[in-house]
C-alpha cells in the first residue's frame, strides 16, 4: 500500500500537468502589446470622456461576443483579455464612472482613490507586472513606495511601539530581526512556511480549471491537501500558527498585520491566504503613477478598439434567459424604462451574492447547485473609509510614500471582537485597527495637480447592522442621526491620526468626510459593505469551496469573474478574470502570461547586452 499512494500520486500529477499545459484557444498574451509612453493626461474632462461615457441605447455596439455586468478590474480585465484575441464585449456599470473599486472621485478640489493603497509583485520582470503591462498597452506606470513601505504602530499613546516593515526577500527579515533580537527562528520559520504556502496557490488555480470529476477527485480523496501546501495550511488559522511560532506578543502582532488580513480576525484569517499577501510585497510596493483612475482609463481603450464599449450609469436589474434558460443577456434600467440588451454569454463581475440572488429569478435561485454555492459562502465585514484633504504640501505635513497600520494594542482578536459585538456608539469610540496612507505623497504627479494641498486616505471595518437603517434614504441626505454616527466615528479616528502625525492639526483641514458600509453598497454595489466581497477567512480556502465555485455557473452561458471566483483584492480580482478567461477561450491564460514574462525578460536582456 505504501508504493501504491506514491505511484498513484505521480500518475495524477502527469495527468494534471498534461491537462493544465494544453491550451487549444486564442491567445491574448500571443505578442508584446506595449507601446511607447504617451504623454499623461490631467484633464478631468478629457479623462472623463473615457472614463464616463453614459449609457444610451444607441451607444450598445451589435453583435457582441459577451456583456460583462461591472467595470471593477476583475471585469475591465477579462475585458481586455478577450478584446486582444478579436472579441465585442460590452461592461456595463451602475456607478457614474468605470473602474469599481479603482476608481477617484474629487471633493472640494481633492481628489481620493477608493480602493487602491499600493501593489505588490511588480518588478520588471515579473508575470504580474507583465500582464498589467499588456492589459493597459504599457501605458500604466508604477511608481515605488519608500522603504520600509508600512510602519506597525501599536498600544496607546503612553506605550507606542512603531516596528517598520522593509521590504527586499533579506531586508524584509534581516530588519525584523533588529526590532526582535533573540527571535530569529521564528522569524525564519515564518518566512520559510509563508514562502512555501505561497508556492502553492497553482493548485487553487488547477481546482478552478480542471474538469468537474478530477477536481472532486482531487477534493475527497484528500490529494488537494497532500499534493499542495497551500490546502495543508489552508484550514489552519493566522493566530494558531503565528502563536506556535513565539511567545512575544508584539511580534505575534506584527507577523500578523502583515499587508492586513482583508477584514477577518487573525483567528479566522487563513494562514495561506496570508502567505499570498506576505509574497506579493516581499519585492516591493508599488502605487500608480497618476493615481488609480489611470487603471482604467487605459484598459478601456482596448476594449473599443476591437469594437466593445464601457457604459457607466448603466444599472443591470436581470439576466435574461432563453426558454432553455440558457443566459442570452441583460436587462438594464434607463429611467423607468428596461433595456434589453443580447450576448452569446454574459459575465458577472458583481460578486457572487448579487449575481445569484439579485439578477436570477427565483425558480434559478433555487437551484440545488446554485444554493450549494450560496452556502458555502458569507458576506465579508463592511468597510469604513475616511477621506482627509489637507491645505499643505507632504514635507510641511510630514507624509511619505508609506503606510501606517495602527493598532490600540497587541491583541488583535480580542480587541476586534469586543469592537464588532459593542453597541455601535461604543465601538466608534475605540477603533482596534486603522490604515493610514497618503495617496497624494505616493504620486509624483500629485504636485503638479494639486500644488500646497494633500491627502489622507484612512481604512477600518464596521458592520453593516449598525449603518443599516438608513440604507433606503437618499446617499446625500441620510439625516441628522446616520451624520452624528459618522462623525463619532471621525472624531475618534481622527485623534489617533493627530497622535500618530503631529504636523498635522484641524486647521490644516480642509476636507473629511466618511464612507460607511451603506456608502459601499452604492457605489461599488457591495450588498452588505463589504470592500473585498464574499468573505475570506479560514471556510473560504477549503479544497471542496474552490472546487465547486468556479467561472462556469449552473446556469448556461454565465459566468463568474473578480474576486469571488479566485482571491480578493487587485490582484487577486485579476487572477480571477484570468481564470475565468482560461475556461471561456480553453487555454491557461495563467502560463501565457508567465510564458510572455519570460520571453520579455529574455528580449529585454538582450537587447541590454546582458
Amino acid at each position: 500500500m505504501s508504493i501504491i499512494v506514491p505511484i498513484i500520486c505521480v500518475v495524477l500529477l502527469i495527468f494534471i500537468l498534461k491537462y493544465v499545459f494544453s491550451s487549444s484557444g486564442p491567445n491574448p498574451f500571443e505578442t508584446d502589446t506595449r507601446e511607447p509612453l504617451k504623454k499623461m493626461v490631467f484633464d478631468k474632462k478629457e479623462k472623463n470622456k473615457v472614463l464616463k461615457q453614459g449609457f444610451v441605447a444607441s451607444r450598445v455596439p451589435e453583435n457582441l461576443d459577451a456583456i460583462i455586468i461591472g467595470s471593477g478590474v476583475g471585469g475591465l480585465g477579462l475585458a481586455v483579455l478577450l478584446a486582444k484575441v478579436g472579441k465585442k464585449v460590452l461592461v456595463l456599470e451602475q456607478h457614474d464612472r468605470a473602474g469599481g473599486c479603482c476608481h477617484t472621485f474629487t471633493e472640494k478640489g481633492f481628489e481620493f482613490d477608493v480602493g487602491i493603497h499600493y501593489i505588490g509583485d511588480l518588478l520588471d520582470h515579473k508575470p504580474f507586472r507583465c500582464m498589467l503591462d499588456q492589459m493597459t498597452n504599457g501605458q500604466l506606470q508604477w511608481e515605488p513606495l519608500e522603504n520600509p513601505f508600512d510602519h506597525v504602530v501599536l498600544g496607546p499613546p503612553e506605550n507606542r511601539r512603531q516596528y517598520p516593515i522593509y521590504s527586499g526577500r533579506t531586508r524584509f527579515p534581516e530588519e525584523l530581526k533588529k526590532c526582535f533580537p533573540g527571535e530569529e527562528k521564528a522569524i525564519d520559520e515564518y518566512l520559510r512556511l509563508a514562502k512555501k504556502a505561497g508556492r502553492g496557490i497553482w493548485f487553487l488555480v488547477l481546482l478552478k480549471l480542471c474538469p468537474v470529476p478530477l477536481a472532486k477527485f482531487l477534493v475527497y480523496t484528500g490529494l488537494a491537501k497532500h499534493l499542495s501546501f497551500f490546502f495543508k495550511m489552508a484550514s489552519r488559522s493566522l493566530t494558531d500558527v503565528v502563536n506556535e511560532l513565539t511567545e512575544n506578543k508584539d511580534l505575534r502582532a506584527v507577523f500578523t498585520y502583515i499587508f492586513g488580513t482583508y477584514g477577518n480576525m487573525p483567528k479566522d484569517a487563513s494562514f495561506a491566504m496570508h502567505s499570498l499577501l506576505v509574497t506579493h510585497y516581499l519585492n516591493g510596493a508599488w502605487y500608480p503613477k497618476g493615481g488609480a483612475s489611470e487603471i482604467a482609463y487605459h484598459m478601456i481603450p482596448i476594449i473599443e478598439k476591437a469594437g466593445g464599449a464601457v457604459l457607466v450609469r448603466a444599472p443591470v436589474n436581470r439576466i435574461l434567459l432563453n426558454d432553455a434558460k440558457e443566459a442570452c443577456g441583460v436587462s438594464v434600467m434607463k429611467g423607468q424604462e428596461e433595456i434589453h440588451i443580447h450576448a452569446p454569454m454574459v459575465i458577472s463581475n458583481a460578486g457572487i451574492f448579487n449575481t445569484y440572488q439579485k439578477l436570477l429569478p427565483k425558480e434559478l435561485q433555487a437551484m440545488p447547485a446554485i444554493q450549494k454555492q450560496l452556502s458555502m459562502m458569507k458576506h465579508g465585514e463592511g468597510g469604513l473609509s475616511i477621506f482627509i484633504g489637507l491645505n499643505g504640501t507632504k514635507e510641511e505635513l510630514g507624509l511619505k510614500a508609506d503606510n501606517y497600520w495602527i493598532f490600540s494594542e497587541n491583541n488583535f482578536d480580542e480587541l476586534v471582537e469586543s469592537y464588532l459585538n459593542g453597541e455601535r456608539e461604543e465601538s466608534a469610540k475605540k477603533i482596534p485597527l486603522l490604515f493610514v496612507a497618503s495617496p497624494s505623497a505616493k504620486d509624483s504627479t500629485w504636485e503638479e495637480r494639486s500644488p500646497g494641498k494633500s491627502t489622507l486616505s484612512l481604512v477600518s471595518f464596521a458592520k453593516y447592522a449598525w449603518f443599516e437603517e438608513w440604507k433606503d434614504d437618499k446617499v446625500t441626505n441620510r439625516g441628522p442621526d446616520y451624520k452624528a454616527l459618522k462623525q463619532a466615528f471621525i472624531e475618534s479616528i481622527l485623534e489617533v491620526v493627530m497622535d500618530v502625525f503631529p504636523k498635522i492639526t484641524r486647521d490644516k483641514i480642509e476636507y473629511i468626510d466618511a464612507g460607511t458600509p451603506i456608502t459601499n453598497t452604492h457605489y461599488i454595489g457591495a450588498p452588505k459593505g463589504e470592500i473585498y466581497g464574499a468573505d475570506h477567512g479560514v471556510a473560504r480556502f477549503s479544497p471542496e469551496l474552490n472546487a465547486t465555485v468556479r467561472p462556469q455557473t449552473p446556469v448556461k452561458n454565465l459566468y463568474l469573474t473578480g474576486q469571488d471566483v479566485l482571491l480578493c483584492g487587485f490582484a487577486g480580482a485579476l487572477a480571477g478574470a484570468l481564470t475565468c478567461g482560461s475556461v471561456i477561450l480553453n487555454r491557461n491564460l495563467h502560463l501565457d502570461a508567465i510564458a510572455l514574462a519570460k520571453k520579455t525578460k529574455f528580449v529585454n536582456g538582450k537587447l541590454k547586452g546582458e
